[in-house]
C-alpha cells in the first residue's frame, strides 16, 4: 500500500507543475493593465512606468515566470497589488468561510444523494424512485446561480424566513441558503450514480447467493452491495470537491459570502494578478489533492488496484 501511495504522489508532481504554468500564462493574457487601475485616470506616463517597475510587470514574460516559480517554491504566492497584503495571508483569512460552506454542502449532497440512490435502487420503478430521479435530473440541470437566486427570491425576499446575504454572526441561519445552493448539484449527481451502481451490483450472482442463504435485506444491501458499489460513488464525491470550489465562486458572490471564491472575483475585477494566480492555484491544488485521496481510497476498497 505504501508503494502504491508513493506512485500516486509522484504522478501528481508533473501535473502540479503543468497547472501552475498554465495558470501563470492564462492570467498574464487577461485583458487589462493593473498599473493603469492602480494609477487611476489622473496619472502621468512616468508614474505608470514606475508602477510597472515596482510590480515587476515590465519584465519579459519568461523572466516574470522565473521570478514567480522561484517565489512559489519558497511558499510565497506574492503580494496583492490592490491591498498590499500577502496573497497566502488573504487566502487563509477567507479559507475558513469557504471550507465551512463547502464541507456542509458536501455532507448534505453526499448523505442525501447516497440515501436517495440506495432507496431508489432497492425500490426500483416505485413512486419514490421516479420522484427522486426527476428531482435529481432537475438538480443536475439547474445552474448554481439560478438555484441561488430562486432560493433568495422565495425564502429571503418573499417569505423573509432567512437572511439573504452576508456572513452575519456566523450562525446557521446565514449558512442554510448557500449550503443548499451549493449542495444541490453534488447531491443530484451522487443520487443518480449511486442508484445505477447499486442496480448493477444487486443483479450480481453473489447477491442472489447471499439472499438464498437467508440474510436479511438490510444486511445484503449495506454489507455486500453498497461496499462493492462505492468505488464509482467515491470518485464522484471526490471530484465534487472541485465542483464545490468552482461553484462557491458563484454562490459566494450571490450571497456575499466572505470566502476564497468571492476573493477571486474581487481580484479579477481589479486585475490583481498575484491574487488571481494565488486563488486559482489554491483551487487547483485542492482538486489535485482530492483526486489523490480518491486514488488512494481505490486501493482501500479494492486491493487489486494496488498492483495494477
Amino acid at each position: 500500500m505504501f508503494s502504491y501511495i508513493m506512485r500516486r504522489i509522484l504522478y501528481t508532481i508533473p501535473v502540479v507543475w503543468g497547472v501552475v504554468t498554465a495558470v501563470f500564462i492564462l492570467v498574464n493574457v487577461v485583458p487589462g493593465d493593473p498599473a493603469m487601475i492602480l494609477m487611476g485616470q489622473r496619472g502621468d506616463p512616468e508614474t505608470l512606468v514606475k508602477i510597472r517597475q515596482d510590480l515587476g510587470i515590465d519584465l519579459p514574460l519568461h523572466k516574470q515566470y522565473i521570478n514567480f516559480m522561484t517565489q512559489l517554491i519558497k511558499g510565497d504566492l506574492g503580494t496583492s497589488y490592490r491591498t498590499n497584503e500577502k496573497v497566502s495571508t488573504a487566502i487563509m483569512g477567507r479559507l475558513g468561510a469557504t471550507a465551512r460552506l463547502a464541507l456542509w454542502a458536501l455532507i448534505l449532497g453526499t448523505v442525501i444523494g447516497v440515501a436517495a440512490g440506495i432507496v431508489s435502487a432497492v425500490k426500483q420503478y416505485s413512486v419514490f424512485d421516479y420522484s427522486a430521479m426527476i428531482i435529481a435530473i432537475a438538480g443536475v440541470s439547474a445552474p448554481v446561480f439560478w438555484v441561488g437566486l430562486l432560493l433568495l427570491l422565495i425564502f429571503a425576499y418573499g417569505l423573509g424566513w432567512l437572511p439573504g446575504a452576508g456572513y452575519g454572526d456566523g450562525s446557521w441561519r446565514y449558512l442554510i441558503l448557500p449550503v443548499i445552493t451549493l449542495g444541490v448539484r453534488p447531491g443530484a449527481l451522487t443520487a443518480r450514480l449511486t442508484r445505477s451502481c447499486m442496480l448493477e451490483v444487486l443483479n450480481q450472482d453473489y447477491i442472489r447467493t447471499a439472499k438464498a442463504k437467508g440474510l436479511s435485506g438490510n444486511v445484503v444491501v449495506m454489507k455486500h452491495a453498497l461496499k462493492n458499489a462505492m468505488i464509482p460513488v467515491v470518485t464522484i464525491v471526490g471530484t465534487q470537491i472541485a465542483s464545490l470550489l468552482s461553484g462557491a465562486v458563484l454562490t459566494e458572490t450571490i450571497f456575499a459570502w466572505p470566502g476564497v471564491g468571492r476573493l477571486s472575483v474581487e481580484a479579477l475585477v481589479a486585475r490583481d494578478f498575484p491574487m488571481i494566480r494565488g486563488t486559482v492555484i489554491f483551487m487547483a491544488l485542492i482538486f489535485l489533492f482530492a483526486n489523490l485521496i480518491v486514488d488512494i481510497s481505490y486501493g482501500l476498497f479494492d486491493p487489486r488496484i494496488r498492483y495494477d
